[in-house]
């Protein structure tokens, strides 16, 4: 397995509550290290197999933080309020 920086350009990153989210939520996918979130630039980086890349997309998606221009109409909306509730978790946990 060959490691390489895999970044992402996300949207709805908006607090450090949603940043202790996102490393959370992706601390559970088995392969990734070195987590780093950039919110003035909306990337969320990571090391790992290129391969993981769409495991990592998903995931992202699934909190609330789809790749940048991935989604649209409902699909946004329903994004965006999974990152509400990821972003008021990672502020209580």
């Amino acid at each position: 397995m060959a490691f390489n920086q895999i970044q992402v350009h996300v949207e709805n990153i908006k607090c450090g509550g949603c940043e202790k989210s996102i490393i959370k939520g992706l601390t559970t996918i088995e392969g990734l290290s070195n987590i780093v979130i950039d919110r003035e630039q909306q990337l969320v980086s990571v090391m790992a197999d290129e391969l993981l890349r769409e495991v990592l997309v998903a995931k992202l998606k699934s909190m609330g933080y789809p790749e940048h221009g991935s989604v649209s109409g409902l699909d946004a909306e329903l994004v965006n309020v999974k990152s509400f509730v990821s972003c008021a978790i990672g502020r209580v946990s």
